[in-house]
């Protein structure tokens, strides 16, 4: 595995290289096509300055780079994921050029999922068509969402993503799966190059074209780990993908329960994410980032730990993690009361 994990760093160091290259010369051209943010063209919007919404085409050229110079292995499932996501790249651009619908959203990203199976990257679960068809579909868009919910404060949601491709790539190595490991590889640096740019004060956005390939991105490789290489039994390995994405899980499970209990729209930006509630708890507006990034990391490791654990013991493990993630949904429900004006178009 030492050779191997060596093979991937110029996979790394290229796609971070290429990503703080690119970003400057793609935040001039953004105003070309459009893709600018500006200040006060909803309420949540309270940056500065009017900002480049360019992560998509940023990420998407900088894997590029990685992939076309450290030429790292690819097969039939890493190729699907590649074209469905140049599909969710370009929907997502469309998006934030011209804010298409919720109902159009969600069919582009149903198509980006659809084009993921016919690759053969889909969930094996339970061995019933139908079933692991939907659960597929259901991974595939909710992770897609989930992302674009927590893209919600500069630096937040790529450095999970930083996180999450770390894990993966440590995870399909030892499986076994080159192929996932190098396109994890590549989204890290990536990641890596354009975080020195979005971190605070931001200079770059993801928008919805980076925050949604990011999550579909990880959802993708997620189901296309497969630890059979490692010798694990799947009752001990199914909630790996579950734990590693546990952080954008658990702030998009608080916004829906949020939005549901209050009658408010699922798809309306508000200030009722997990940062915005850690910052109204008193908790500096950077720390609550890190606090973030800081779960993201011990619920990687207790993906490890579990790793190592007998079947029943594992699930004991997952089951536990979850409890505390409702509890936890539980204690920012009860002590956050949304005003009122807090909502936006």
């Amino acid at each position: 595995m030492d050779n191997a994990l060596s093979d991937l760093f110029p996979v790394v160091l290229l796609g971070c290289v290429a990503a703080l290259v690119v970003s400057p010369l793609a935040g001039r051209a953004a105003a070309r096509f459009g893709l600018i943010d500006v200040p006060g063209s909803a309420p949540h919007k309270t940056h500065p300055a009017a900002t480049p919404l360019i992560g998509g085409p940023i990420l998407v050229i900088a894997v590029a780079v990685a992939y076309v110079v450290a030429r790292p292995p690819a097969d039939r499932q890493t190729v699907g994921i590649l074209i469905a996501g140049g599909l969710i790249l370009v929907w997502g651009m469309v998006d934030d050029r011209l804010r298409i619908p919720p109902t159009a959203k969600l069919a582009g990203q149903l198509i980006a999922a659809v084009v993921l199976i016919r690759y053969g990257v889909e969930v094996r679960i339970t061995r019933v068509p139908g079933v692991d068809l939907g659960l597929t579909l259901l991974w595939v868009v909710g992770m897609i969402n989930a992302f674009n919910f927590v893209d919600s404060m500069d630096g937040l949601a790529l450095g999970l993503a930083s996180v999450a491709t770390s894990f993966f790539m440590l995870v399909t190595l030892d499986a076994a799966q080159p192929e996932l490991a190098a396109l994890s590889a590549a989204i890290l640096g990536a990641a890596i190059g354009l975080f020195f740019f979005n971190a605070s004060p931001a200079r770059l956005f993801l928008g919805d074209s980076g925050a949604q390939l990011l999550g579909f991105a990880l959802a993708a490789i997620g189901i296309a780990y497969v630890p059979a290489g490692a010798g694990l039994p799947q009752g001990v390995s199914w909630f790996v993908p579950i734990l590693v994405l546990g952080v954008p899980i658990f702030d998009s499970t608080l916004v829906v329960v949020s939005r549901l209990r209050r009658g408010r729209p699922l798809y309306k930006a508000q200030r009722d994410h997990t940062y915005h509630r850690l910052v109204r708890l008193g908790i500096h507006p950077s720390r609550s980032v890190l606090a973030m990034h800081v779960a993201a990391v011990l619920l990687g490791l207790l993906a490890f730990v579990a790793l190592e654990m007998t079947v029943l013991e594992a699930n004991l493990l997952f089951g536990l993690t979850v409890l505390c993630g409702a509890v936890g949904i539980l204690l920012l429900e009860r002590r956050y009361s949304l005003p009122s004006g807090e909502i936006s178009s």
